[in-house]
């Protein structure tokens, strides 16, 4: 039995900023991740709104091209191009690399190939290589199915499964390209170009996944015919992305604070599927105050809770609305309903 104040499970986005922020504050922080190096496999699609370029420093070193614009592309309609939608298409493996060496180098203790088996009710985490931890936080940023989440009741119910090729970029693109269509159901497909390369991918709702072989391979078929991309597949990889809205972020165990971040708590947007800004900054947030209450600081988890609903949840309701109006019937879905599920139509923002 060794003893933390901070015991971080995953060490994304979400993990390694927490525990930088909590370890920066004077906290014993121990964070573990069943990877065996950060950010690898990468299970994303590795875009970032521009804004993510204020909260990160140094964030250049892992950014593989600027983006400029949107199109999207309804049911193979010609797209209707949004101008102004900067972002940044990053090398996520390198931005993760880089995410766990700052929390290392604030003194943080980050280990990797260490599955956590699971939390006990006195709050004690019990780890793939016998050992057990006891801290007075506990912080998830462990994903979508994060056993954090699961032991003190809150997991993410609504799920998307992705699949995504890598692929040869014939042609330079400044812009996401996003495909909408009924026989896409629950989700949407992508080409994201980073540099040479880029993302080609799409998500659906669970009840679909055996389409989304077929759906990829399509993608690619026709966009290779356009001249866009090489028929080559450099890389495959997939995973799930919560689309339920935000959890209830924290609990108690024991004597133990539990904070969910990330995707964990369920911060990824219902439509899009974006999820590393909020990673980064929930998880800063959640250093933060486990450091508070390290301290001694009281009602740190309805604080959590009430910045990450002030923050997010105005944003996240909305987007799950849309979400719920789309999937009310994925068969007979209209042009016009796949135009007011997205972001980058007027109507997704009417009342």
């Amino acid at each position: 039995m060794e003893r933390a104040d901070v015991v971080v499970l995953g060490l994304g986005p979400a993990g390694a900023s927490a525990a930088a922020e909590a370890a920066r504050r004077g906290c014993r922080v121990v964070a573990l991740d069943r990877k065996r190096e950060p950010g690898l496999p990468v299970q994303c699609a590795e875009f970032v709104p521009g804004m993510i370029g204020v909260e990160i420093e140094r964030l250049a070193h892992a950014v593989r091209q600027p983006i400029e614009a949107m199109h999207t592309y309804v049911e193979g309609d010609p797209p209707d191009v949004q101008a102004r939608f900067p972002g940044f298409m990053l090398d996520r493996a390198r931005f993760d690399a880089m995410l766990v060496a700052e929390a290392a180098r604030r003194g943080a203790h980050c280990v990797f190939g260490r599955r956590v088996r699971r939390i006990t009710n006195a709050g004690r985490v019990e780890v793939s290589d016998g050992s057990a931890w006891d801290a007075a936080v506990i912080i998830g940023a462990d994903g979508p199915r994060s056993v954090a989440g699961g032991a003190i009741g809150q997991e993410n119910k609504a799920l998307v499964e992705t699949r995504q090729i890598t692929v040869r970029l014939l042609v330079s693109h400044p812009a996401t390209d996003i495909y909408l269509s009924s026989g896409t159901p629950g989700g949407y497909g992508w080409l994201f170009p980073k540099a040479d390369v880029a993302n080609l991918g799409a998500g659906v709702s669970p009840p679909f996944r055996s389409r989304l072989a077929g759906i990829v391979a399509r993608l690619h078929r026709n966009l290779h015919r356009q001249g866009k991309v090489g028929d080559e597949v450099l890389a495959m990889t997939g995973g799930a992305i919560p689309v339920g809205g935000m959890l209830q972020p924290w609990g108690q165990l024991g004597a133990a604070l539990v904070l969910l971040a990330g995707d964990a708590a369920g911060l990824a947007n219902p439509v899009t599927g974006a999820g590393i800004a909020a990673a980064v900054a929930s998880g800063r947030l959640a250093g933060e105050l486990a450091a508070a209450a390290v301290g001694g600081a009281s009602a740190v988890g309805e604080r959590y809770g009430d910045e990450l609903a002030s923050t997010y949840g105005a944003a996240l309701d909305r987007a799950l609305r849309r979400r719920r109006e789309l999937m009310t019937d994925v068969r007979g879905v209209s042009k016009a309903a796949l135009r007011r599920s997205w972001i980058a139509y007027p109507e997704y923002w009417a009342a």
